[in-house]
């Protein structure tokens, strides 16, 4: 079911929403937390697809803000326009499209504040066009979570650097959670092979920033140099540990599998896929605390307790 409001307010948008749970027969209970979703309206519908897909597994009010620019003789104008998902229309929760116009889109947290269900955590998700200082925007102070993208950025490398400046605990980037598959996969090769690491390489495509975060990772906790090979990729094609006995070896060139060498035993090939973003997503939204591993591949170091 969906209500289209124009020139709306809050009060008429929570109103809507009662009404449209009324009219299905279903009830606002079982939502786990608010997920915010800030983007374009280029980028709105994958945005909104995620999310959806997510809520199966994270039950979710979803509040899709999208600033829009008035035209030019417009250009004063201050409104705000939503659209009210239920039901089937909105997977496993619901969702609200706000757009907005002139002076309201300085003040997407004011429009926000009122949508968001009580008692329940906040997620703030940029899918593009991400602040500098994620914690310190206007919306990301209403979020216990603030998820962005570097994939979505022009230069990702340089921007992975200003996100490690302005690092708050919470912040969280889907170039990191792309790489929760090969970082278990090295644990477990550690964890079997028992030998010490002496040397390591991450080999990736050019300015790839989930190869960058996993070699700082890398760096961190085995303490030794990372090399970053240039591959034809796509995204992260390698990863290699030199030890004493011989190479630990995660190869994946291209396609879903990936084969896995460790010293003095047979290779294996393994599922290594490449994840669509909405399991990135939902991933994310099972834990709402701070990451502290991200902050360590960011930053070089655990986050301070009162950062």
């Amino acid at each position: 079911m969906k209500i289209d409001l124009t020139d709306t307010t809050a009060s008429k948008i929570n109103k809507a929403l009662v009404e449209g749970r009324r009219a299905i027969g279903t009830p606002a209970v079982g939502m786990v937390l608010t997920m915010v979703i800030v983007t374009d309206e280029e980028n709105a519908y994958d945005a909104i697809k995620a999310a959806e897909e997510a809520s199966h597994e994270h039950p979710s009010r979803t509040l899709v803000v999208i600033k829009r620019h008035a035209r030019l003789r417009d250009r004063t104008t201050s409104r705000l326009d939503a659209e009210v998902r239920v039901g089937s229309e909105a997977g496993a929760g619901e969702t609200v499209v706000l757009r907005t116009y002139g002076e309201v889109s300085d003040h997407a947290g004011s429009v926000v504040l009122p949508l968001l269900l009580p008692d329940a955590p906040v997620v703030v998700w940029w899918p593009v066009d991400a602040p500098e200082a994620p914690a310190k925007d206007s919306l990301g102070t209403l979020a216990q979570r603030r998820i962005t993208d570097l994939y979505a950025v022009d230069n990702p490398l340089e921007v992975l650097d200003t996100r490690a400046r302005t690092y708050a605990p919470g912040d969280t980037d889907l170039a990191w959670t792309r790489l929760t598959p090969w970082r278990s996969m090295l644990a477990a090769a550690l964890d079997q092979a028992r030998v010490k690491v002496t040397s390591a390489a991450v080999e990736a495509e050019a300015d790839n920033p989930s190869a960058e975060l996993l070699a700082r990772w890398l760096e961190a906790r085995l303490h030794v140099k990372v090399d970053r090979v240039v591959s034809e990729g796509p995204v992260v094609t390698a990863v290699r540990l030199g030890t004493d006995e011989g190479e630990i070896v995660i190869d994946r060139p291209e396609g879903p599998l990936a084969t896995l060498t460790l010293p003095g035993q047979p290779s294996r090939t393994l599922a290594l896929k490449v994840r669509p973003t909405s399991e990135l997503i939902a991933e994310e939204l099972r834990r709402l605390d701070a990451d502290e591993m991200y902050a360590i591949a960011l930053t070089g170091e655990a986050p301070k307790e009162n950062a």
